[in-house]
């Protein structure tokens, strides 16, 4: 007891010892505290809540415990394990974790009344169940840790579990937790918890924790494909090992399932009874729905033979939550029947055979194949145009043809509208496959998710919106056109009106088909990516290419046939024409229809071609750096594009590379970045300037076509190719400009550029000859010439230099300089060299610094009239303006 009090003193949280509690019969409990644990002072602040504190440093330290009714002793340590924590167990104390002190204390709760040590409360509220385990030794170290964390254990599903942890996604339990939507975790959920049990704000049954610990959906499973093309089997294998899966081969012992695609198996493989062969159907709606489908719904061949089902019979606690089809329902029928005459006598076994042998069981035990489903899909309209089938043989559909007619009494005409109409048939399906098949299931789970707060979404709405908002239109449109052309082939005569009928609708597609094949496009590339960004997407499409209704056509395969539809309604129409005689009420309609026709497509055409203009022009903006905002606008468009060198230096300079961005009103001037030489990119950070831009262009000037008076086409010359020129005046300016270019984009004809430019000055200006706004002169009567322009690099490094040593006279010149500067540098510029005859440019070109000279040049050169004058290079030599006889030429032209 001495040690004790010594122990309490040095802690300074106590003022009596537990001799002294018991003979004052007070009820405070007594708090034992591990050193480790007291050096916290919040540890030390929430302990004090729960009684009166004492310091224990090892297991002799810890007194008998106090019996009932008796205050409960604690004691507060970590970690849970050594001496003094199995002393302190075994002595039933209630021992308690720092962590679990803090939240207790946060939550102003009491500890808790069982006796069981608890480290904190990671797993309060949790009550788990395990599936799968097999070692005792594991099973019992997981129990323990979800103990200590405040989590509670349960032998048998009920409706308390809250939680399963699985070894393998498979069996009864897992089936019944997905049932009902129990959380399916694997062991790394507890690990994970127990690794952060320090962190007061660590939750089991928190949302994130809960999404990354979740069981894979094929844990446990080993899987052999057969039957499928072999990048399939390996894009389904990449997937398989994705999800915690392994592949396998057929005979290895350890197989678990054999996924067959069954478009091209007859026969099921031979494998053990336990192993699972499903359809692929299985595999891909197990990663879309993330957890392992019940096996039995995708069974590749129901029954064995002999009548024994390869699953056995389920629980009963799981029929409950039982999802199966009617065909899985057979299925189990058939499994159980089988199963009580496999068990039974001689006699059943033959009641059995008889039954069979008379079909009574035909149709339970008959597996629909695929043809036999293609076949009762072109009897119901479903079957897609020029769509193979298994065999490789094109399927019919036969309701459309009428039983009571021949194909071959009807006339010409006849047939090729009983052709229209089969094929508006074959279309109107693929257009419902589309909608009901995709889009509808796709909305509907995006409603519930937005009405359950549930992420189960496979899309959201705006993806939605791109892949198939502009679909319904096209659909409701066919739908009606359909039913006439029924209505018509019902009451057939040479002279019913096709072309009226399709003459009808070619308003209603003006509207519907422009949306949709103008942004076709995008809804490709946003349907391949959400097929590659999404998985469960991606399983989703799968799942539907599978069935017979898509004709083992993709979800993109389908969406392009709205796009090639118009011109094959044209190309029937015009055989209809050349077999319908002029006497006929119908060959007028249907000329009429067929201009009609070309109508529309024409309108898509220009539609499709502004709206990829419009498009472009928001390409065009992100790509040009400090481009004014309002070059984007509703009513402009891009037309072309062209790249140039300017010959003059009133926008850039002479011989900088621009690009003419051309639209219907305006014209975008940007100068084409340099990697080396051309970028002003600020410095970053080290002191050195950052090479290149983000943005490839900078922007110039924007040109309203309105002030480009004339384009003058220069003609061809030995020494001038493709350049032309623009006479520019804005009504603020009394002054004309005169900007010249000479074409380096070998791809763009000079000629028909200019002729682009003259179309949208004219459409600008609302006039219609475009040619007024054309002229053609010879290169010197503008002033213009291109012998001293080199587009080699070395020249551009020269000319880099050049303007690089411009700037540095100017930044030191006289008129700016400090008269102390100006005496400096006036003892460094060369004195060698008469400047009596020399112009300010050749001045220019002789003031280098005394360090850059070499004294015997110097000497050899120095003084005299007699000596040579020195030119200035060009860079720095003035250039020749164009004249006012430039200007009086055009005038005068």
């Amino acid at each position: 007891m001495d040690e004790m009090s010594k122990g309490m003193s040095q802690a300074g949280s106590i003022s009596s010892t537990d001799k002294n509690q018991e003979n004052d019969g007070s009820t405070t409990p007594c708090v034992y505290v591990s050193e480790s644990c007291i050096e916290c002072e919040r540890v030390r602040a929430a302990c004090e809540r729960l009684g009166a504190l004492a310091t224990v440093r090892g297991p002799e330290s810890l007194p008998p415990p106090q019996q009932q009714p008796a205050p409960p002793s604690y004691l507060v340590t970590a970690p849970f394990e050594g001496e003094l924590f199995d002393a302190a167990h075994k002595a039933k104390y209630r021992v308690l974790g720092p962590t679990a002190v803090l939240q207790l204390a946060e939550r102003e709760e009491p500890p808790p009344a069982n006796a069981r040590p608890l480290y904190s409360l990671a797993m309060r509220g949790a009550v788990i169940c395990f599936s799968g385990f097999r070692k005792k030794d594991e099973l019992t170290y997981l129990i323990t840790l979800i103990h200590y964390m405040g989590g509670s254990i349960r032998k048998d599903m009920s409706s308390k579990v809250t939680h399963l942890i699985a070894a393998a996604a498979t069996g009864d339990k897992y089936r019944y937790a997905s049932g009902f939507g129990l959380p399916v975790q694997a062991r790394s959920w507890v690990d994970a918890c127990w690794e952060r049990r320090d962190d007061p704000a660590c939750l089991a049954t928190d949302d994130a924790m809960i999404k990354e610990h979740k069981l894979k959906v094929f844990a446990g499973a080993r899987v052999c494909f057969v039957g499928f093309p072999e990048d399939e089997t390996q894009h389904m294998a990449e997937v398989l090992a994705s999800n915690g899966g392994a592949t396998c081969a057929l005979d290895d012992a350890d197989c678990t399932h054999v996924v067959v695609d069954e478009h091209n198996t007859v026969v099921a493989p031979e494998c053990s009874l336990r192993v699972h062969v499903v359809k692929a159907e299985w595999f891909w709606a197990s990663v879309q729905n993330e957890e392992a489908q019940d096996e039995r719904e995708y069974l590749f061949k129901d029954v064995c033979k002999n009548g024994v089902s390869r699953m056995p019979n389920p629980p009963q606690y799981l029929e409950e939550v039982s999802r199966r089809s009617s065909v899985g329902g057979a299925c189990g029928a058939g499994a159980e029947e089988g199963a009580g005459a496999a068990g039974g006598t001689p006699a059943a076994l033959q009641r059995l055979r008889k039954r069979k042998l008379r079909g009574g069981d035909a149709t339970l035990y008959k597996r629909r194949s695929s043809v036999g489903d293609a076949v009762l899909l072109s009897l119901s309209g479903n079957l897609l145009d020029c769509t193979p089938s298994p065999d490789g043989k094109q399927l019919l559909e036969e309701s459309e043809v009428p039983d009571n007619v021949v194909r071959k009494l009807m006339s010409p005409r006849q047939q090729v509208f009983m052709e229209l109409l089969q094929t508006e048939s074959n279309y109107v399906g693929i257009l419902h496959t589309i909608v009901n098949m995709f889009k509808q299931p796709l909305e509907e789970m995006a409603e519930e998710d937005t009405s359950n707060g549930k992420n189960q979404a496979l899309l959201n709405n705006t993806e939605l919106k791109i892949i198939f908002g502009n679909l319904p239109p096209i659909y409701e449109l066919h739908q009606r056109m359909l039913e006439e052309l029924h209505y018509a082939q019902a009451h057939w005569s040479e002279e019913v009106s096709i072309g009226r009928l399709v003459l009808k609708y070619t308003p209603d597609m003006v509207k519907a088909y422009p949306p949709f094949v103008n942004f076709f496009e995008n809804t490709k590339e946003m349907l391949q990516q959400c097929d590659r960004e999404n998985p469960r997407f991606h399983a989703f499409l799968k799942i539907c290419q599978t069935k017979p209704e898509c004709g083992r056509q993709s979800l993109q395969e389908l969406l392009i046939r709205p796009v090639q539809r118009l011109p094959s309604i044209s190309l029937l129409l015009d055989d209809i024409l050349k077999h319908t005689h002029k006497s006929n009420p119908d060959h007028a309609a249907l000329v009429s229809a067929l201009a009609g026709l070309r109508e529309v497509m024409s309108h898509i055409n220009e539609d499709k071609r502004k709206t990829e203009g419009q498009l472009q022009m928001f390409d065009i903006y992100n790509d040009i750096d400090q481009c004014p905002a309002h070059l984007v606008s509703s009513h402009r468009s891009f037309v072309s594009r062209c790249e140039v060198v300017e010959l003059s230096k009133e926008l850039s300079g002479r011989g900088d590379h621009l690009v003419l961005f051309l639209f219907t009103d305006t014209m975008e001037v940007c100068k084409k970045r340099s990697k080396a030489f051309n970028s002003k990119s600020p410095t970053n950070g080290t002191g050195t300037m950052r090479i290149g831009s983000s943005k490839p262009y900078r922007h110039i000037s924007l040109m309203p076509l309105s002030t480009v008076k004339r384009v003058v086409d220069i003609r061809e010359a030995e020494d001038c190719h493709n350049v032309f020129a623009l006479m520019c005046r804005s009504n603020q300016e009394l002054k004309e400009k005169l900007y010249s270019f000479m074409i380096t984009d070998e791809t763009v004809d000079k000629s028909h550029f200019l002729r682009q430019l003259c179309r949208q000055m004219a459409n600008t200006v609302c006039k219609a000859d475009a040619d007024k706004f054309l002229a053609c002169l010879e290169s010197h009567q503008l002033d213009i010439d291109t012998s001293d322009l080199a587009l080699s690099t070395l020249s551009k490094v020269s000319k880099f230099a050049a303007r690089t040593r411009i700037k540095v006279g100017r930044a030191l010149s006289f008129n700016k300089t400090p008269s102390k500067l100006k005496r400096a540098m006036s003892s460094m510029i060369s004195p060698f060299g008469s400047t009596s005859n020399l112009t300010p440019a050749s001045q220019l070109a002789q003031m280098r610094l005394a360090s850059c000279n070499n004294i015997n040049e110097m000497g050899a050169s120095g003084g005299g009239e007699g000596g040579s004058v020195l030119v200035a290079p060009l860079s720095v030599q003035p250039t020749r303006k164009a004249g006012a006889g430039a200007a009086a030429a055009l005038r005068r032209f």
